[in-house]
């Protein structure tokens, strides 16, 4: 039987498009890995009413409510490949299997490539950490670092300033120019040339960031916006309308969530950049209305 929609990627863009459509009464199939990019992180924080919960206790229970929907079918399995067209697409599971569905929705999220720092990677969604808005306040002020990766890092320390005292490590990457240099005065962020060449354990629980011989820094978090790869080989595959950003390369859709290939949609982060839960959760119901409405109206 051919689904109304097959939803890949079981997060929070993907779960919200997918109660949007099951209310809908629509037949759909959601595949999903088990790997949300959050994963590395104990806690959420920002997310209205689940304020310190854990992003997997969400996902658990937007699960079991879906369920709930006779017309949801679950399948923990990646989507290796899709052909066909609008109204008559195939994907081909992790199993050899395949799925038909009149529509298509990406969520599969970001995977997210930190910087080759020895002691970087082991502490992300600790002490490591990407969104100040997110773990900001629960690093409760005190000295704060932020790792450039980019020029936008200057814009990025100016922001992370208002939850702490912010030393930017630039990391060999071009330090700000004038207009940057000064708002950062203003914010009071000190630069610390150089690169970083490692990130251990320091005393009392402080990060120690390790910019060549001398006298390291010690933080209590470091803050860095790693680049930002789709996490599915598909839009490589059909060689999809990509839009570049600070964080990566994102899929280019337009105001109704389609990408580059008609009937084929993107939600969450893959499509907005850098996000939140609200935010990917947001686009996930707002991109499933206009594909439901796609389902109705032959040219929408």
């Amino acid at each position: 039987m051919t689904e109304d929609a097959i939803i890949i990627g079981g997060g929070f863009a993907g779960l919200s498009a997918a109660l949007q459509l099951a209310r809908a009464r629509r037949r759909i199939t959601i595949l999903d890995t088990g790997l949300p990019r959050n994963r590395f992180a104990a806690h959420s924080h920002g997310f209205l009413a689940q304020d310190g919960r854990p992003g997997g206790d969400i996902l658990a229970d937007a699960r079991r409510q879906l369920a709930a929907y006779e017309t949801v079918t679950f399948r923990d399995l990646p989507a290796e490949r899709l052909e066909g067209e609008r109204d008559a697409f195939s994907v081909v599971t992790g199993d050899g299997g395949r799925i038909d569905a009149r529509r298509i929705l990406l969520a599969t999220g970001f995977e997210d490539q930190l910087p080759a720092i020895p002691g970087l990677a082991e502490r992300w969604g600790k002490t490591v950490l990407h969104c100040p808005y997110c773990h900001g306040y629960e690093v409760g002020g005190g000295p704060i670092g932020v790792l450039a990766r980019t020029a936008e890092a200057a814009r990025f320390a100016a922001v992370v300033a208002d939850w702490g005292n912010v030393t930017l490590f630039t990391n060999a990457v071009p330090e700000p120019d004038e207009t940057d240099l000064a708002v950062l005065e203003a914010r009071n962020v000190k630069l610390r040339p150089g690169r970083v060449t490692a990130i251990t354990d320091g005393p009392g629980g402080l990060l120690s960031v390790e910019t060549g011989p001398g006298i390291p820094t010690l933080v209590k978090a470091l803050f860095v916006a790693p680049e930002a790869r789709v996490r599915s080989s598909i839009p490589d595959d059909l060689d999809l309308t990509r839009k570049e950003t600070p964080i990566g390369n994102i899929l280019h859709t337009d105001d109704t969530g389609q990408t580059s290939l008609p009937g084929l949609y993107a939600a969450g982060d893959i499509a907005l950049g850098a996000a939140n839960i609200s935010l990917a959760s947001a686009n996930g119901v707002k991109t499933a209305v206009f594909l439901h409405h796609s389902l109705i109206w032959p040219t929408h």
